[in-house]
């Protein structure tokens, strides 16, 4: 592998240096064989065929369907500790326009948000921690299905995750594009917002175009509605606080029918936020809205509000840690600890709900213009794998040091 284009130290970095070309490999065949959420078979495989051959000391399988947690214990064990590292497995129902080697071999499936960096950043550390144990304490690597959509995260929580392994504290990061190759990015708040849901039916009574007076138009209502939801952010959100309202989708009638209006109307959307206060209020605001402009013009309308994922919030301490740690690494002046939090959303939000921790930012840019995540054209920046193990495996060995005597 070409040597990286970013300075990094530490003794867990250069041996992980030294296996690289073993994390790209195992990298790309996950690439090459995108699985959806809860269909991770093959990666769950490799995962636990990669584990076998690092030497650590326990796997465990089918935990939230199909993930994989593996632990790894110390030299010493006196402190007691336990930290948890997370990775996601999934890939996205998209089509890949890339045309290497490691491509897609499946017709509209793709890691299309490095969830197979990820996972092979993971093992990385899995290897090196199995192989020097220069920490006291258990390890825990926690390989997650499901987390595009699918909240992999609650359904391993809701299988006994954290009553098998009560970790104290547990951390994940992402890859991300927007930031160089060899920085790092969290903060000590919130990192990425509450994803929510939103159906919208408006029913009336449909007829001939040629006589709307006969109809309650639905068409009329729904458009009505896209236009006055945006008041709610414009007018009920405090400039400080931040919300999205996206109404992303809207079917109504028969484009053969150019004539017939319809009866019926939904609309599909989604809510971001970080506050559940706004989020609350945004709810509220929602299904009044709709409810007054449906009634002023003769419909209908429902509004059906789904809570999908919470805000990923960092405990502010574990980010400072986690911070401090990536700095030993990559050095001071290549972390940023204010990093502005993201509209998406992230199911390790669960994790962070029941245990303290931090999620981080891991960049990838590599200045040739690729991709952003979710396109079809991405693909994981595979210089970045050694730093990436390289700073979980400094979160174990610094969370839990050796104790000299």
């Amino acid at each position: 592998m070409q040597a990286p284009r970013f300075k990094a130290g530490g003794r867990a970095f250069a041996q992980i240096a030294q296996f690289h070309p073993e994390l790209a490999a195992l990298r790309r065949d996950l690439h090459a064989h995108p699985e959806l959420g809860f269909e991770e078979h093959y990666t769950a495989a490799r995962v636990k065929e990669a584990l076998q051959a690092c030497g650590v000391d326990e796997i465990h399988e089918g935990i939230g369907r199909t993930g994989v947690v593996a632990v790894v214990r110390g030299r010493g064990q006196s402190s007691g500790s336990m930290l948890g590292l997370r990775a996601d497995m999934d890939a996205l129902p998209m089509t890949e326009h890339n045309d290497f080697a490691w491509k897609s071999c499946k017709n509209g499936l793709m890691h299309g948000c490095g969830h197979d960096g990820h996972t092979a950043m993971l093992v990385g550390a899995a290897r090196y921690l199995a192989a020097t144990r220069h920490f006291d304490g258990t390890a825990v690597l926690i390989f997650q299905p499901g987390e595009e959509g699918c909240a992999g995260a609650r359904a391993m929580i809701e299988d006994g995750l954290f009553e098998r392994f009560p970790v104290q504290s547990v951390y994940a990061m992402h890859n991300w594009p927007a930031m160089k190759s060899g920085t790092v990015g969290l903060n000590g708040g919130a990192m990425m917002a509450a994803a929510d849901r939103i159906t919208i039916e408006v029913t009336g009574r449909g007829g001939h175009g040629a006589h709307p007076y006969q109809t309650t138009d639905v068409i009329l209502a729904a458009a009505h509605i896209v236009t006055a939801v945006q008041s709610i952010v414009a007018r009920n959100v405090r400039p400080l606080d931040s919300a999205v309202i996206s109404l992303c989708a809207v079917q109504a009638g028969d484009l053969g029918a150019f004539s017939v209006q319809p009866g019926s109307a939904t609309l599909v959307g989604t809510v971001r936020s970080f506050d559940p206060a706004v989020q609350d209020m945004v709810e509220a605001r929602l299904k009044e809205l709709c409810s007054a402009v449906a009634l002023g013009l003769g419909v209908t309308a429902v509004v059906r509000y789904e809570r999908m994922y919470p805000a990923t919030i960092n405990t502010e301490s574990d980010a400072r840690f986690a911070g401090d740690v990536a700095a030993s690494i990559v050095g001071a002046e290549n972390v940023v600890r204010d990093l502005e939090p993201s509209m998406g959303a992230e199911d390790f939000s669960f994790m962070l709900q029941s245990k303290p921790g931090a999620y981080l930012r891991l960049g990838q840019g590599n200045g040739v213009g690729g991709a952003a995540l979710h396109n079809s054209r991405y693909d994981f920046n595979d210089e970045v794998l050694p730093l990436g193990a390289a700073l979980h495996a400094g979160l174990v060995e610094q969370a839990m040091p050796m104790v000299e005597v």
